[in-house]
């Protein structure tokens, strides 16, 4: 440890920085680089994450930390003016947590510690308030009793709505100084009910128990299920401010809020947030009451009173501190204040989390405005992001009724059976594989895995800054806040809206952009990249070196591909050609033939089909390399598996289905992904290999004659030795020689294999003698590296997880140490036997960011992947560039 363990700032003095945010955590280093720009801040001090990382380990704080702690409050008492524990003029403070990347709503908040039964008085006299006095102190009680002792958050909810029904109150503010005396006792009692001790009269002890519970939050569940989600290590730790208290609830002056330098749902230059009058911060967030818009521009056609009409000289202030934050850190910033009798203090400024569309139009804009440069703007868009660009959109053309209208708070549309608890959306989609929509009345840090499970998440109360908003926005999930036409009823697991009920497993629709909610599944589209998205993959084409293909098997893929950004094929797959029903027929006519003679008028009927196919791929592929990989399943796989449809099969043959079924038990396999499939295929049945290879070629020489340039590329699967490569070349070489010549027509092609085997990585050098190219078939190397069946994994890969025996499913994320070992070790081997070879990957994992790295930083020459997620690795082999370079 650095044997400093806290850091002031406030006071136009601060011990840190923004670039500190491993040791302040975000909130301490926004609070530190404000002061350093002359923001007034409420004064405090940050106690660094590597006392949390300590405490966690040792279980105790290190030696020395309570001095220090004791030097910090005297030296904020020194700037205020006031004492804590004082019962005149008592210093009253927060405690909050701070990680280094923000986890909005994850940890633990304890607010108006130091009251007690004799200061709560101090402050009254000093406000001449009492009911500022009382509402703070039942606030400190209920949040301290629930963060710090454990008595559950709805037992002081229900206290205060049986309070508020005996006083005609309809909402809290309506309770006077007398009510919420009353409410303190009772909760006060509640806590001893419940633990069989007191609540701490002394400030002390308070601060101390605040300080504990923000470092136990760390490893609260839904902290640890956010970290999981988002890929947060658990050794980070989270920093602890203790921040002297500014208040918002002292009366019609006085209010709170939460902002945005610009939207962030849409990414709009418009200053963007909400407030509320004679509030504390935690009543924005939490939507039990609605709040107010920041501004006349975002407050529309609403009847709510904004803070730049109730406020003008505030909201004056608050947009000048907009304009030098922005300019400062040159990105979104996401803001909390405080006014207090008059006076404005910000409590917060991090970066802004945003929807995909808003990172895109932001990282735009402010190239434009000359803010960041295009290296940074495409830095700013995270791969991951791009999800959100390519979720489903209404389909203009379909016909719907909105049944209800809420606010905007991520966009996207999505359809699900509604489900009214987190824990039965985890399990709705997990056991009964159903798409959910999370209906809630407002949603908590403890329902963060059920909205991750979800399609979409709807609320009945919140706003734009609500936790429902935030995590959504994070997550990508189209969300809907605020939709206060609805009635949620738990307890009848229903809710209802214009007169009709909406029970659960009812299909709903609900659109994020527009804040519709629809009470049936309308159809969706894909959208289209174009504008600023289309600006921000122009920049990140010309920074990255790695190539990006696509997996696409027929021309329709293959045109989304090239829509998206694709630089060719980067695996076809013909078998996916022979599914459809009229051509199903033929190559089961093929595989039950009992003679050559049989067989190959059976591949004389599919050629033609294969080649058609290959026509349309070319085309739209002018000018990109297609690798076409031949056969690669197991045979029996073609064939019916029931005895009904044995029997109907049998018929069309003209055949007995006893015929049909003693061949499928012939052909059945112990472990057919191991056995009788690839290249074994082509070497048993060259007449297959054969078949493919005159389609391949016939459709090459057609489309050349086009004046369309081919370019393709035939790959032999599940070669493990290159004797199987060096049969199989010289099948496809006669092949395309004889069909060249038929069509007066030479064609530059090549010829390689899929390394899916550790074998063929191991025997690269070997392998690559007989091969143009390698394309690594990283799902099957997974799959034959880690002897895990990709079918079954799913039933023990979370215990894996879990126990930290792995760190993610090695089926979507790279195992870097070992696949990654493998692909690296056959690219050495194969590049020194060949340097001239080409080398890339075509498993699903050519699209997830961190492999796409990995593959950029070993010297691939090219990843593949699904056409949508194209865009995804375009960026992250962009972003592999930026962080080698050192500017991400």
């Amino acid at each position: 440890m650095s044997g400093k363990y806290t850091y002031i700032f406030g006071g136009k003095k601060a011990d840190g920085n923004n670039s500190m945010k491993d040791i302040l955590g975000g909130k301490g280093a926004g609070l530190a680089e404000m002061t350093n720009i002359g923001i007034s801040v409420p004064s405090g001090f940050t106690i660094s994450t590597e006392v949390c990382i300590y405490y966690r380990k040792e279980g105790k704080y290190p030696e020395g930390l309570e001095d220090e702690v004791r030097r910090q409050l005297a030296n904020i008492e020194k700037i205020t003016g006031k004492k804590f524990g004082d019962k005149e003029n008592p210093l009253l403070l927060s405690v909050r947590s701070g990680a280094r990347v923000s986890m909005p709503g994850m940890m633990d908040t304890v607010l108006n510690l130091g009251l007690n039964d004799a200061t709560v008085q101090g402050l009254i006299e000093r406000s001449n308030n009492p009911r500022l006095g009382w509402d703070s102190y039942r606030r400190l009680v209920q949040m301290y009793g629930d963060v710090v002792m454990g008595v559950p958050h709805s037992e002081f909810e229900s206290l205060l709505t049986t309070i508020k029904k005996e006083k005609n109150a309809q909402q809290d503010v309506d309770l006077d100084a007398e009510a919420l005396t009353e409410l303190v006792t009772r909760y006060k009692k509640l806590i001893k009910d419940k633990t069989g001790k007191d609540f701490p009269e002394d400030p002390l002890s308070q601060l101390w128990g605040g300080i504990e519970a923000v470092f136990k939050s760390w490893n609260t569940n839904r902290a640890q299920e956010y970290r999981h989600i988002n890929s947060i290590p658990e050794n980070w730790g989270t920093a602890v401010n203790v921040q002297t208290m500014v208040y918002g609830n002292r009366g019609s002056d006085s209010s709170t809020g939460v902002a945005f330098t610009r939207n962030p749902a849409t990414g709009e230059n418009l200053f963007f947030g909400e407030y509320l009058v004679n509030a504390q911060g935690e009543d924005v967030v939490a939507g039990i009451r609605t709040p107010h818009p920041i501004n006349k521009a975002q407050k529309g056609d609403s009847d709510l009173t904004s803070l730049e009409e109730e406020m003008p000289e505030i909201y004056k202030q608050l947009e000048d501190i907009r304009m030098k934050l922005e300019k400062h850190f040159k990105d979104i910033q996401d803001l909390e204040f405080t006014v207090e009798s008059g006076k404005l203090f910000l409590l917060q400024t991090r970066t802004g989390k945003r929807t995909a569309i808003s990172a895109v139009k932001v990282a735009v804009d402010m190239v434009k405005e000359g803010l960041i440069t295009k290296e940074e703007a495409v830095g700013r868009v995270s791969p991951e992001q791009l999800d959100q660009l390519l979720h489903p959109m209404l389909d203009p053309r379909a016909q719907y009724t909105v049944a209800a209208k809420g606010l905007p708070a991520s966009p996207g549309a999505a359809s699900g059976k509604v489900v009214f608890s987190s824990e039965e959306a985890k399990t709705w989609v997990k056991d009964k594989k159903e798409q959910v929509i999370l209906v809630r009345l407002e949603t908590s840090p403890e329902d963060v895995g059920g909205m991750k499970a979800a399609q979409g998440i709807l609320t009945a109360r919140g706003g734009m800054t609500s936790h429902a908003a935030v995590v959504a926005r994070g997550m990508g999930k189209p969300c809907i806040v605020g939709c206060e036409a609805i009635n949620v009823d738990y307890d009848r697991e229903q809710f209802t809206v214009g007169g009709k009920v909406i029970k659960k497993g009812d299909f709903i629709t609900i659109d994020g952009t527009s804040a519709s909610l629809i009470l049936s599944d309308v159809p969706k589209i894909k959208p289209e990249l174009t504008g600023d998205f289309g600006e921000v993959m122009k920049w990140a084409d010309e920074i990255r070196r790695l190539g990006v293909r696509a997996n696409a098997d027929n021309p329709k893929d293959a045109q989304v591909a090239r829509d998206f950004g694709a630089e060719g094929i980067g695996l076809c797959r013909t078998e996916h050609m022979f599914f459809s029903p009229d051509r199903i027929e033929a190559m089961r006519e093929m595989i039950l033939a009992e003679t050559l003679e049989d067989r190959v008028k059976a591949l004389e009927k599919l050629q033609p089909m294969q080649e058609e196919d290959f026509i349309g791929i070319f085309r739209v592929m002018d000018g990109y390399p297609v690798i076409i990989r031949t056969l690669d399943p197991p045979l029996h796989e073609f064939l019916p598996k029931e005895k009904k449809g044995q029997e109907e099969l049998a018929k069309k043959l003209g055949v007995k289905p006893e015929v049909i079924a003693r061949r499928v038990e012939e052909m059945s396999e112990v472990n057919p992904m191991l056995g009788y499939r690839g290249c074994r295929l082509g070497l048993s049945y060259p007449e297959i290999t054969e078949m493919q290879a005159r389609a391949i070629f016939g459709a090459a020489c057609k489309v050349a004659k086009e004046g369309i340039k081919v370019i393709p590329e035939v790959m032999i699967p599940l070669v493990a030795i290159k004797d199987e490569l060096k049969l199989q070349r010289e099948v496809v070489e006669r092949i395309a020689d004889e069909v060249m010549k038929e069509q007066g027509i030479k064609i530059s092609y090549m010829v390689g294999t899929m390394i899916e085997l550790p074998r063929a990585a191991i025997t690269a050098d070997e392998i690559a003698e007989y091969a143009d190219f390698f394309s690594y078939g990283t799902n099957d190397l997974t799959q034959t590296t880690f002897g895990f069946s990709r079918d079954d994994v799913a039933k023990f890969i979370n215990i894996y997880i879990d126990k930290n025996i792995l760190p993610t499913d090695p089926f979507q994320v790279m195992d870097q140490s070992g696949v990654g070992a493998l692909v690296k070790m056959g690219l050495d081997k194969g590049k020194r036997a060949k340097p001239e070879l080409e080398v890339g990957i075509c498993g699903e994992h050519g699209g997830e960011p961190s492999s796409v790295e990995f593959c950029h930083r070993i010297g691939l020459d090219y990843v593949s992947c699904s056409p949508y997620r194209i865009p995804i690795a375009r960026l992250a082999a962009a972003h592999a560039v930026l962080r080698e370079k050192g500017k991400l």
